[in-house]
């Protein structure tokens, strides 16, 4: 037996390797990206649950002005 078709199956399984060792680095580095764009957007809904909770009070304490002051009906409406 020669050890030429040997040889082009080492080389052919290196190159193999090689593409999965690739392979392998591009699929950690997505993970990491994906991982900052997850905790990026955990931080922006986290900002806009707070700037809700604002509106609300301010929805709340003007409501509130409006019905002493008369200008609005004394239960508020309902959306």
């Amino acid at each position: 037996m020669t050890d030429a078709p040997e040889s082009l199956i080492l080389h052919d399984l290196r190159q193999i390797d090689q593409k999965v060792d690739r392979v392998i680095e591009d699929v950690h580095d997505l993970k990491v990206r994906m991982t900052a764009v997850e905790e990026n957007l955990a931080g922006i809904y986290q900002n806009l649950a707070g700037v809700h909770r604002r509106i609300d009070r301010v929805e709340a304490r003007l409501d509130r002005i409006e019905r002493r002051l008369d200008l609005a009906d004394a239960a508020p409406e309902q959306m």
